[in-house]
């Protein structure tokens, strides 16, 4: 009998020469198995995705190596989306064997990619469709194992060594133009080299991209810069979102990609220099970040996806925190905070970007402070939604203000209200104004209205509400859209004073900081800050100041004022060029308007800001008695019907 050494040497000996039996078979083959292959390829993309591919050779080049020639794919009645004059790459012949597929080597010579969208539609719309899935499961995925899985596979097609000339992309969106050609791109002994000539409608630059690349240990550290002087424009933005921006180098680190048990770990950096953007919708002049650097360290988890906290973000002096993560273990869970650490106050004012912080500039504080945010927002409780704001300070004190002056509010001043980038007439904001009007000559119905419109907190908050803002994010979320704001008096008036009423993300972010400002070291008093604000305010077209307004509707003084006219002049603070809608042909108040006064009368009596006694002569009409009658008039002329007001707008005013 054999012995177990016997067996094991035969049983070795039968692998071997089936194994070189399966390789000669393959070798004869070969080609034939490379035909059907692209036979398949070809008959799957005629099928599903009704477009036409063809190679006009294919042939093997040594065990793993293949080389294809005139490769094109070109969808039916759309424009050419491929096509690749030469291609040669090579696979790691044991990966193959276990049903990987790793690039070993990857040579392209002159070819392009194109995305076209035009009258006849998208070249590439075929692929955007979702194949449908007949096997749905409500298993839930394991965002770890998915994310490695797919970055595994991606950087298994990337090459170790890589050489590509003259391979073009274009973007063609109706006639919104780029071209990014990369004349030479090397990879070779993990180091990356390029030369990209980039052209647009508007610019033409050439760009280049070096560093350390190795797909295999998953590492990189590449830097992206511009051959020729100059910053880096950003193409085709500028023309589709008329979004310009420009920086002047990139650069790009990733340190570690790993499984550590069942969480994926992300390690790295990434930075760039002197970043310019310019939109209408972010502010009026180019905003300017000269230097910001984030070090990350993202997790996944089976049921999460997560910013960890150890991460770092940095531009200019301000360095920061974040923790973001999205959570599905049990409900939909999204989470923010952001950590500010102690650092100097004057360091803060001057790393702001330029050009989002205009009214900042010249500004000098002493003092410290660190501050802290957090936000958590359960899709499935949206009402038991987290904002938590927390500032420190430190002997923190502004010693000199910057183009905002906030001490202006103290003393007499000349006010314009800006509609529609258009100054309108000024109004001078003191006593030699006959028409202004000292807070206590004015109405306290009127007071206690309007505050309770507006504002019920505005003498014991600083400047915000945090409830205010938690119940404007829910509306907001709920609705998907910016239905509900959250301003405070102080904001309206920093608002109508100091900015303009552009609606970018500058303006609101210098309101905030403004508001803080004022509000935290007592430079105006609450009540000096009412006064300005009844003084300043729109109540109809071309009317500013309660004096003004009490004479346009009744021909009174504001402290002639009665408790129906203080509840209609409440009223129409959020839309007050539109208040002749509110009155029928005869010039009685419409029904919604009255209901709207009712339910105001009713929330003060319930909050006790107002008595039965107050309400003894409720049942008077307002009746207009000042030059408001003629555009009463002037509106039963007119046909236009406005229905932009109903009862449906009473609970987001009050």
């Amino acid at each position: 009998m054999r012995s177990r050494k016997q067996k094991i040497i035969l049983a070795l000996k039968i692998v071997i020469v089936l194994f070189t039996l399966l390789l000669i078979a393959f070798f004869v083959f070969r080609n034939a198995l490379l035909q059907e292959a692209i036979g398949k390829i070809t008959t799957k993309l005629d099928t599903q995705y009704n477009c036409k591919f063809a190679v006009k050779e294919a042939s093997f080049d040594g065990i793993t190596g293949v080389n294809l020639s005139e490769i094109v794919l070109v969808p039916k009645n759309a424009d050419t989306l491929f096509s690749i004059q030469k291609m040669k790459t090579s696979v790691s012949f044991w990966h193959l064997l276990i049903g990987d597929v790793q690039l070993g080597t990857l040579e392209i010579k002159n070819g392009f990619v194109q995305l076209v969208k035009n009258e006849n539609g998208k070249n590439f719309e075929a692929f955007l469709k979702k194949e449908t899935d007949t096997t749905k499961t409500t298993e839930k995925r394991d965002y770890a194992e998915w994310a490695y899985h797919l970055i595994s596979k991606a950087l298994n097609l990337i090459p170790t060594d890589m050489s590509i000339e003259n391979l073009t992309f274009r973007l063609d969106d109706n006639g919104k133009k780029a071209t990014i050609l990369f004349q030479k791109l090397r990879l070779e002994d993990k180091q990356l080299q390029t030369a990209i000539d980039v052209k647009t409608n508007t610019f033409a630059q050439r760009w280049s991209i070096k560093g350390f690349a190795d797909p295999r240990n998953k590492k990189a550290d590449i830097r992206f810069f511009n051959i020729d002087t100059g910053a880096i424009k950003v193409p085709y933005f500028d023309e589709r979102f008329n979004l310009k921006s420009s920086f002047d180098s990139i650069r790009l680190n990733v340190e570690n990609i790993d499984m550590d048990g069942d969480e994926l770990h992300i390690d790295g950096f990434s930075s760039i220099a002197n970043l310019k953007i310019n939109h209408a919708k972010i502010a009026s002049k180019d905003v300017v970040i000269k230097n910001a650097k984030f070090d990350y360290r993202l997790l996944l988890g089976s049921d999460f996806i997560s910013v960890d906290s150890s991460s770092t973000v940095q531009f200019n002096k301000i360095k920061f925190h974040p923790y973001l993560a999205y959570e599905t273990e049990s409900d939909t869970i999204y989470k923010l905070k952001v950590a500010i650490t102690k650092m100097k106050a004057q360091d803060f004012i001057t790393s702001l970007p330029d050009g989002l912080f205009t009214h900042f500039q010249g500004m000098e504080a002493q003092g410290n402070f660190d501050y802290q945010l957090n936000f958590m927002f359960n899709k499935n409780k949206p009402n038991q939604l987290v904002f938590e704001s927390n500032l420190n300070k430190e002997d923190l004190k502004i010693t000199k203000y910057g183009e905002a002056n906030l001490n202006k509010l103290n003393g007499e001043f000349v006010y314009q209200a800006i509609i529609k980038n258009v100054l309108q007439r000024p109004i001078l904001v003191g006593t030699a104004n006959s028409n202004y009007t000292p807070l206590n000559e004015i109405s306290p119905y009127l007071r206690k209205c309007v505050l309770t419109t507006e504002d019920p907190s505005f003498f014991s908050h600083h400047g915000f509400i945090a409830e205010a803002f938690k119940q404007s994010i829910i509306k907001n979320i709920k609705t998907k859209k910016f239905s509900r704001g959250g301003s405070t008096i102080s904001m309206q008036l920093i608002k109508n004073v100091f900015l303009t009423r552009e609606k970018t993300v500058s303006r609101k972010l210098e309101e905030i900081l403004l508001v803080y400002i004022l509000e935290n070291n007592h430079i105006v008093s609450k009540e000096r800050m009412l006064e300005v604000y009844f003084n300043i305010i729109e109540w109809g077209p071309n009317v500013y100041g309660i004096g003004e307004a009490s004479r346009f509707y009744f021909q009174k003084s504001p402290s002639e004022l009665t408790l129906n006219e203080c509840l209609y002049l409440a009223t129409i603070i959020p839309s007050p060029r539109k208040f002749m809608y509110q009155f029928n042909d005869e010039g009685f108040l419409k029904g919604f308007a009255t209901t709207k006064q009712t339910y105001l009368t009713n929330l003060m009596m319930r909050r006790g800001i107002l008595s039965a006694d107050d309400t003894l002569y409720k049942r008077q009409k307002v009746v207009l008695s000042g030059n408001a009658k003629s555009l009463i008039r002037l509106r039963v002329k007119d046909t236009i019907q406005m229905d932009s007001l109903s009862v449906d707008a009473i609970d987001d005013e009050f």
